[in-house]
C-alpha cells in the first residue's frame, strides 16, 4: 500500500515541455498517428488493431465510454454498441469525423459526465500513458460503472524493452525524415505513464484485474498490454476524487 500511496502521490504530473518546432508540427502528427495515413504509420497501426480487437470482445455492452477516443478510430471495431458516450478534450480530431452521428454525448472531461450516469462499459486505446492526473481518471471511471461494469483498457507497454525498440527504430525514423526532429521529445511530452505505473493504479481501483500483452506474456517482450478490470473498490474511488476536489479549492 505504501508503495502505491507514494505512486499516487507523484500525481498531477507535469509534461516535458516541447520545443517551438515540435509544437508546430503537433496536430499533424498526432493525426498521422491515430490514422496510420503513411506506410510506418500503417505498419503500427496494424500491430495497434491487436488492443481494438481485444477491446471489442465485450462490444455491444450498452451504454459504453471510451477515454480519450481521438479520431473514432476505435468506432469501426464496434458496429453494435449503440449507446456509445466519448471523452476528447482535443475536437479538433473528431470534428470533421463521418463517425461522429454514432455518438451520443461527447464530453472534454469525465467531470462534465452526470454523477448518477453509469457505464456498462468504459473503455481506452492508447489513451492511459497520456493522462497526467491518471489516479483520478481511473477514479472517475470506477465510480461511473455498473455494479457489473467492467474497465477495459489497452496500453503501449511503454517502459519495456521491446516497445521502445520499436519506436524508435520505425515511427522514430519517419519522424526524423519528415521534420528533421528528436521524437524522443515528443515520446517523453506524451507518454507521461509507463506500464507498470498504469498496472499497479489499476489494480489499486479494482479488485479483479487480468492482463494479456502482444506478441508475448513478458512485459519487456511485448509491444502491447491489454488491462481487463471488474469490481471498482468505490471507497477507494471516492476519497481520491474528494482529496482532488479539495486540493483544487484550497
Amino acid at each position: 500500500m505504501t508503495g502505491t500511496a507514494d505512486l499516487i502521490a507523484r500525481f498531477p504530473k507535469q509534461r516535458p515541455p516541447l520545443s517551438e518546432a515540435h509544437s508546430r508540427s503537433y496536430v499533424e502528427e498526432y493525426r498521422l498517428n491515430r490514422d496510420g495515413a503513411r506506410a510506418v504509420e500503417g505498419a503500427a497501426k496494424h500491430l495497434e488493431a491487436w488492443m481494438h480487437r481485444r477491446v471489442r470482445a465485450l462490444a455491444g455492452r450498452s451504454p459504453t465510454l471510451e477515454l480519450g477516443a481521438g479520431t473514432l478510430n476505435h468506432l469501426p471495431f464496434e458496429p453494435e454498441t449503440r449507446e456509445y458516450d466519448i471523452v476528447e478534450p482535443f475536437a479538433a480530431l473528431y470534428a470533421q469525423s463521418t463517425l461522429l452521428p454514432r455518438v451520443r454525448s461527447v464530453f472534454a472531461d469525465q467531470r462534465e459526465i452526470p454523477p448518477a450516469t453509469r457505464y456498462r462499459r468504459i473503455i481506452s486505446i492508447a489513451v492511459l500513458e497520456h493522462m497526467t492526473d491518471l489516479p483520478l481518471e481511473l477514479a472517475r471511471s470506477g465510480l461511473l460503472l455498473d455494479a457489473d461494469g467492467m474497465f477495459q483498457a489497452g496500453i503501449p507497454s511503454e517502459g519495456g524493452f521491446l516497445w521502445g525498440l520499436a519506436w524508435r527504430c520505425t515511427t522514430g525514423v519517419s519522424y526524423r525524415l519528415r521534420n528533421g526532429l528528436d521524437y524522443g521529445t515528443l515520446m517523453r511530452h506524451e507518454h507521461v505513464n509507463t506500464a507498470r505505473e498504469i498496472l499497479a493504479l489499476v489494480r489499486h481501483f479494482f479488485r479483479e484485474v487480468r492482463v494479456a500483452r502482444f506478441p508475448l506474456p513478458a512485459h519487456h517482450a511485448s509491444f502491447y498490454t491489454y488491462l481487463e478490470a471488474r469490481a471498482p473498490d468505490r471507497d477507494v474511488c471516492a476519497r481520491v476524487v474528494a482529496a482532488r476536489a479539495e486540493k483544487r479549492a484550497a
